[in-house]
């Protein structure tokens, strides 16, 4: 029993199901939206980036065309450009009026999951507290957007790097902020997405030369630790008096929040 309750623990947590629409932000070199449809079959995936075009994207990140093609090569996924996660137009679609005499009608979101692993404004910049103040706003910007496209019972997924700075950016008070609660958290495992390469901001690391370097920086292989939130309406009920040591760990970053079914990706 002991050693299947260890094994459980060290399975990847894939917080997605194949057939879900899943939006993928700020997906750098399409290396795990390639992941996505290549090893975990996903058929309603958008993957977008922040650069204007491919040729653009190409410029980051030498060896993405490939990756495009995987995408592109199953019918229902795409690849979307110029897409700023604090200012991307809504995946939604108008829904029946909710009150027929004043002919309201309302958006609904499409997306089942939408996914931003790693967000980082880029940058050189040494002033730590710039930095995260910057993330900060990206992230606040990104939550009031999602909300937007964020399907009924859909979750939005953050992934970020353990330790600081990324600590000091609040994930779970900003969240709250912007009307999203925390539902759980887990590892991030990037072996669970085979072909996955984490993807800087800045693009690849070069030579002096100004080739790539191979083996530069893995971020892949950093502790990182991914949150799944959802709408503060779609959170149960607080549990009765005398339950204070759950709710105390279900907020402990330091262990795997295992409710429900495990299942995720980018």
């Amino acid at each position: 029993k002991k050693q299947h309750k260890q094994k459980q623990h060290s399975d990847p947590t894939i917080p997605f199901s194949p057939d879900e629409n899943i939006l993928l932000v700020g997906d750098g070199d399409l290396s795990f939206a390639a992941s996505l449809v290549e090893h975990h079959r996903c058929t309603n995936l958008t993957a977008s980036v922040y650069e204007k075009d491919l040729d653009e994207l190409s410029a980051k990140y030498p060896h993405v065309r490939a990756n495009v093609d995987k995408i592109l090569a199953v019918p229902g996924c795409k690849v979307l450009y110029n897409v700023d996660a604090r200012r991307m137009a809504p995946f939604a679609h108008k829904a029946k009026p909710k009150d027929k005499q004043a002919g309201r009608v309302e958006q609904v979101g499409t997306m089942d999951r939408i996914i931003f692993n790693f967000p980082h404004v880029g940058g050189k910049s040494t002033d730590v507290n710039r930095q995260v103040r910057y993330n900060q706003e990206l992230l606040v910007d990104f939550f009031k957007r999602s909300l937007l496209s964020l399907a009924p019972g859909g979750s939005v997924i953050v992934t970020l790097f353990e330790g600081e700075p990324y600590t000091l950016w609040n994930i779970r008070d900003l969240a709250r902020h912007s009307d999203l609660a925390v539902e759980k958290s887990f590892k991030f495992q990037a072996r669970a997405y085979p072909g996955y390469h984490h993807a800087r901001t800045l693009g690849v690391v070069r030579n002096k030369k100004g080739e790539a370097a191979e083996g530069a920086w893995k971020g892949e292989e950093r502790p990182a630790r991914s949150y799944v939130f959802v709408r503060k309406d779609d959170v149960p009920k607080p549990p009765a008096p005398g339950m204070g040591k759950k709710r105390k760990a279900e907020e402990s970053d330091d262990e795997d929040e295992e409710e429900g079914d495990n299942d995720w990706g980018s």
